[in-house]
């Protein structure tokens, strides 16, 4: 259902409307609506407008398709790229603005069959928010991850797909660092790119046309006189040496990792080539995220589940269980969700788990012994918000993958 919201709605006729006002009203309506990226993209005979609201795509607006060219040409205008270029991609940036509601905004334009399609992420300051308690942590797995910041060395990774909430989590612990400590701790950051700036943190942004990479960046940082360092991500060998060197030699090393589970990512760096006696001495921590939403607490009913998906839920947990689920109003724009929070799951690096890296025993094995160390899985602490009525089993199946069950 397309869902048009207040300053959209306000235009009669799209065909012939100012397009500088079209475009700065979709923008302010997907601040409105809390949209993390706005989709614009030519399909048969329509322009859509989509918006990612808590990580699931929803229609905005249809616009008449012929006026493509003129809304991607105000957007590359506006990031200030070669609005001509329709054959190739482009990237830019639109600084954050009063009069298009303060946010940043970051555009991408890739060229398709039917014309460019266009998506904007959006970095609003008025949503982003940097306290630890905000995360949604569970308290044990909250007081786990604050245990882990007060280490004075070692690497602490964060795992996750993408938009599962590692940037705001790893800013929130950046933050919770700079306050804690106050001016009596240097903490610096590579980042690909700098998402938001913190304050009493150095922060710099990779530039790999100039060949300011992560490893040229990392190498000149430690230089700096770092006590915490962040990494926004591990992407290869090289990287992922000097942060393992780094978490050895009296740094707090934060950094994202992607793997397919938390307990992958030993095998992703060991195939990096990254001795299993340094992980089991470098990695106190792993930290694996989901964003999970929950239901609309204005229209939250309770219902009862298809039978396939109660059998995947323990019989004992069945008796207590109260399931909800929004049946969609005007406050959730008919999603029957509202806000999100994270799931996670809490690995930390014991004696019997470093004794286990060293043996490379398999990724399952790994998972097995941390469960057993007292680790509490993603499918858990989703099974938990369910059993609640704070969210459903269809959408804890959305983030937690069958094999996890």
């Amino acid at each position: 259902m397309t869902q048009t919201t207040n300053y959209l709605k306000s235009l009669s006729d799209f065909q012939n409307v100012e397009i500088g006002r079209l475009v700065g009203y979709i923008i302010h309506d997907a601040l409105e609506s809390g949209a993390s990226d706005i989709h614009i993209e030519p399909w048969e005979s329509t322009l859509v407008v989509r918006v990612r609201l808590s990580g699931v795509l929803t229609e905005l607006v249809h616009l008449p398709l012929g006026l493509l060219e003129k809304v991607s040409g105000r957007l590359k205008v506006m990031a200030d790229l070669i609005s001509y270029q329709t054959d190739l991609p482009q990237e830019g940036h639109i600084p954050a603005d009063p009069e298009l509601g303060g946010a940043e905004l970051r555009l991408s334009v890739f060229p398709t069959v039917r014309g460019e399609k266009i998506v904007i992420r959006v970095f609003d300051p008025r949503r982003r928010s940097f306290d630890l308690d905000a995360l949604g942590f569970d308290p044990d797995s909250l007081a786990s991850f604050v245990h882990l910041l007060t280490r004075p060395s070692g690497l602490i990774l964060l795992t996750g797909p993408t938009g599962s909430g590692k940037t705001t989590a790893i800013y929130s612990a950046l933050y919770h660092l700079s306050q804690r400590a106050g001016p009596t701790v240097s903490i610096s950051t590579v980042e690909d790119p700098v998402e938001c700036h913190l304050p009493m943190v150095s922060q710099a942004q990779v530039n790999r046309a100039r060949e300011f990479t992560y490893p040229i960046a990392l190498r000149s940082l430690m230089r700096q006189d770092p006590e915490v360092i962040m990494i926004g991500e591990i992407r290869d060998a090289e990287t992922a040496s000097i942060a393992v060197q780094a978490g050895l030699t009296g740094h707090l090393v934060i950094s994202t990792i992607h793997s397919g589970t938390t307990s992958g990512v030993f095998a992703r760096l060991i195939n990096m080539e990254i001795e299993p006696f340094l992980l089991s001495s470098s990695i106190i921590g792993v930290v694996g995220l989901r964003l999970i939403r929950n239901n609309c607490r204005h229209c939250a009913q309770r219902y009862q589940p298809e039978a396939s998906l109660l059998n995947m839920i323990p019989s004992d947990v069945l008796a207590n269980a109260v399931f909800m689920r929004g049946e969609g109003c005007s406050e959730c724009l008919h999603t029957g969700f509202g806000c999100r929070t994270a799931l996670t799951e809490m690995l930390i690096a014991d004696e019997v788990l470093r004794d286990a890296i060293l043996q490379k025993l398999p990724t399952r094995t790994l998972q097995q012994i941390a469960v057993g160390q007292g680790m509490r899985t993603l499918w858990q602490s989703g099974l938990d918000r369910v059993i609640q009525g704070l969210t459903t089993v269809d959408e804890l199946l959305r983030v937690v993958s069958a094999e996890q069950v």
